[in-house]
């Protein structure tokens, strides 16, 4: 048996992999019943289990091929921070965008909080500036 570290380290890895198989439902089994998600955009932090699978689904559904590189993994106490590089193929509407057919990347930095083995609450920093940029038309000028 390991550290509570190398427990919490380990839950996350499986999370990321499931969620890069897709499998929303056991990803929503690693999550405490009343999981937080702190997420940019929001003024208050969002609440359920629920929450994060819309938010998981949206993004398979946009890059359904959606693969993720843990770059950086380390945790102290109760936390989990981690750097992600999510790649994957615009192959579906995302955040209003049609799908383009455009290989992506970009970056998050995450953090978690771990409660009785379940990631109880989550705050994420994806580079979605980067990723818009990615699958936005090309902006064209008008000449005089």
């Amino acid at each position: 048996m390991g550290t509570a570290t190398e427990k919490n380290l380990d839950l996350l890895r499986e999370a990321y992999r499931n969620l890069e198989r897709a499998d929303l439902d056991a990803c929503v089994e690693m999550l405490a019943e009343d999981f937080v998600a702190n997420v940019p955009g929001t003024s208050e932090p969002l609440h359920g289990r629920e929450v994060w699978r819309l938010g998981a689904q949206t993004m398979l559904d946009g890059f359904p091929d959606l693969r993720i590189d843990v770059e950086e993994m380390f945790g102290a106490g109760d936390k989990v921070a981690v750097r992600v590089q999510f790649r994957g193929t615009h192959r579906g509407t995302f955040q209003g965008m049609a799908a383009t057919g455009r290989q992506v990347a970009f970056r998050s930095v995450e953090i978690y909080r771990i409660d009785d083995d379940k990631i109880a609450e989550e705050w994420v920093a994806p580079d979605l500036i980067s990723l818009m940029q990615q699958i936005s038309p090309p902006l064209t000028t008008a000449l005089a």
